[in-house]
């Protein structure tokens, strides 16, 4: 059986990367903003990338470089080192997602999305995805999986198929997307991957909401949550449609 979306992600909104402080003091996916989401009793979304060692880490973007003083690929340094390295922000360490499950440790839901791995939303995966599976076991708080690949949430269905599942979705049309080829495109953002996988929710991007496919999706019985808002004024009108938000930039 599908397992079902916890209730206490439609509860309290979910602070997009942790509630971070765009990255002054507090960078986001770290532990300082994820101390200050369970401060606030918002639910947690946090983002895991594959370490050269294959632990799964907490860390949003493929290269270092944005948010620590290094540089280059986080898939080409290993655990110990990544979490030895300084943050533009001062602190020290990128977060192992075992770390964060014993910080949480239920307190919050907790969203996580894995990112590809595979370059072009594709089939080659499995690393990133049984590196969190492994992190996950024995953790009993409401936690939930998803992600932009449906070939992930697939492998995931496989390696921990009592956790909840769901797509990150989108119009496919901004200038990141266009490095993937239109074919794949137009698939993914015809979420037709949904039954497939096992899901039970989508996480959209909010000013798509009013997608045919999201209204479709939602009437057939998914939770529908959206990203990422920033304002209170995106935030009312993406609640005509979506049942919780992931927010950044202010206290929803």
């Amino acid at each position: 059986m599908m397992p079902a979306l916890p209730a206490a992600f439609l509860k309290r909104p979910i602070a997009h990367r942790a509630l971070h402080d765009g990255n002054i003091k507090r960078a986001e996916n770290n532990m300082a903003a994820i101390e200050a989401a369970i401060e606030n009793d918002y639910g947690i979304e946090i983002d895991v990338q594959l370490s050269k060692d294959g632990d799964a880490m907490v860390f949003h973007d493929y290269s270092l470089d944005r948010l620590t003083k290094s540089t280059g690929p986080i898939a080409q340094m290993g655990t110990d080192a990544l979490g030895k390295l300084q943050f533009k922000t001062g602190e020290v360490g990128v977060p192992t997602l075992r770390d964060v499950l014993a910080k949480i440790a239920g307190k919050v839901p907790l969203l996580i999305e894995i990112k590809d791995q595979d370059g072009a939303m594709g089939p080659n995966v499995g690393a990133l995805e049984a590196a969190v599976a492994a992190a996950l076991n024995g953790y009993d708080g409401p936690v939930a999986l998803m992600s932009f690949n449906p070939h992930s949430v697939a492998a995931l269905a496989d390696l921990c198929p009592s956790v909840p599942r769901g797509l990150t979705t989108a119009n496919w049309e901004g200038s990141d997307e266009q490095l993937i080829p239109k074919a794949r495109r137009e698939e993914l953002k015809a979420i037709a991957d949904y039954d497939r996988v096992g899901a039970c929710f989508i996480s959209h991007q909010w000013d798509d909401l009013g997608a045919p496919r999201v209204a479709e999706l939602k009437t057939n019985g998914a939770h529908i949550l959206c990203w990422t808002i920033r304002t209170p004024e995106a935030e009312a009108k993406a609640r005509e449609v979506a049942e919780n938000i992931t927010f950044e930039g202010y206290h929803a």
